[in-house]
């Protein structure tokens, strides 16, 4: 906990797709004086109907999460926003590139040598849906970034219209046992509506409403109606009640929804009818003193947005990854990670400094 005018960082631990129902037609037959009258042509029932095909095989995902994780090397040692562009998209994409902002911010003498990394992909775990003619094509993959060490975290990769697969999406779990996705006999999941499922409990939209509720209200709203008690939703609503009384009588922190660019969610279904959706949400945090005679003294992580000036009030904006498990029926959704990167910071100098901001 820093002093007054130090942000709180929200947890570093900090993406609808349907398939579509085959249609069934009656083919009339012709008919005559002698064949008596015309009889509708059975078409092949749903379980003799040709599957969808899958969004790409098994050795193509592993492919593509290799060519990931050498590009994403390559971009991230020199903080090339070009190139980390041919592999990065959506909310990830921004996240990584605030890593890159709050970086460029600080002293040389300050900034850590960037270490390499791979994903492991011999624990990797694929889920590959199968997607109708004209869908988007996208996996999950539950990924781990240590050798020899289970997933920990759940990534979502997406065909872009140049026909590239870059990762959009990444959520830290909160723990290594991973959702029960159901598979068919070839290993392939199912791709299911993310909104508007009449089938799920909670949407994406819903789901969104409800992790913006724990930071905003702490759950009071809605945040506790749709989830059950997780460490993730726990954490959450930790955060609203620290900042409500980090500054005492000296300042205040409230949290608010805001615009949100990446809207896209992605849901497979589970082996209980339900659904493990991932999606994206944006928030912002803003600090304020109580009076003047007070200010807010910018930490080193604000440098690259606030360059050390003083400040009356700060608005810190965050793009955020979710993961929630839905049930079939009526009963409350888990939210099972999230990760979040500060996006953006702003707020008026204090008077003094106003010339000079």
């Amino acid at each position: 906990m820093r002093t007054l005018g130090a942000s709180i960082r929200t947890a570093r631990r900090t993406l609808p797709l349907i398939i579509g129902a085959a249609c069934l037609t009656l083919a009339l037959t012709g008919c005559s004086d002698e064949d008596g009258p015309a009889q509708a042509r059975q078409t092949p029932s749903a379980s003799t109907a040709p599957k969808p095909a899958p969004a790409l095989s098994a050795a193509q995902a592993r492919d593509v999460i290799t060519r990931y994780s050498k590009i994403n090397n390559e971009a991230n040692a020199d903080r090339d926003r070009r190139l980390l562009d041919t592999v990065g998209d959506g909310p990830l994409y921004a996240m990584s590139v605030s890593d890159y902002t709050e970086t460029e911010g600080l002293p040389a003498k300050d900034r850590e040598p960037y270490e390499r990394w791979s994903y492991d992909l011999a624990s990797a775990k694929l889920y590959i849906p199968r997607l109708a003619d004209g869908q988007d094509r996208w996996f999950a993959a539950a990924l781990s970034s240590e050798k020899g060490k289970a997933p920990s975290r759940l990534a979502v990769f997406a065909e872009q219209p140049h026909k590239r697969w870059e990762m959009v999406s990444v959520v830290d779990l909160d723990s290594q046992k991973l959702p029960d996705v159901a598979l068919d006999r070839e290993g392939y999941a199912t791709a299911v509506a993310s909104n508007d499922n009449k089938q799920m409990a909670a949407d994406a939209d819903l789901l969104r409403t409800a992790v913006l509720d724990n930071f905003t209200t702490g759950g009071t709203n809605t945040g506790n109606k749709v989830f059950a008690p997780t460490k993730a939703s726990k954490r959450q609503v930790k955060v609203h009640s620290d900042a409500a009384t980090r500054f005492g009588d000296k300042g205040t922190s409230v949290f608010d929804e805001a615009d949100n660019r990446f809207t896209d969610a992605y849901a497979l279904k589970t082996e209980d009818g339900g659904a493990l959706v991932l999606f994206s949400h944006t928030h912002t945090q803003t600090d304020a003193v109580a009076h003047s005679g007070l200010q807010i003294n910018p930490g080193k992580e604000d440098r690259a947005w606030l360059h050390d000036v003083p400040r009356m009030s700060i608005q810190y904006t965050f793009v955020c990854n979710d993961a929630a498990t839905v049930p079939a029926k009526a009963e409350p959704s888990r939210l099972i990670g999230y990760t979040c990167a500060r996006t953006d910071a702003s707020g008026p100098p204090v008077p003094s400094w106003s010339h000079r901001a």
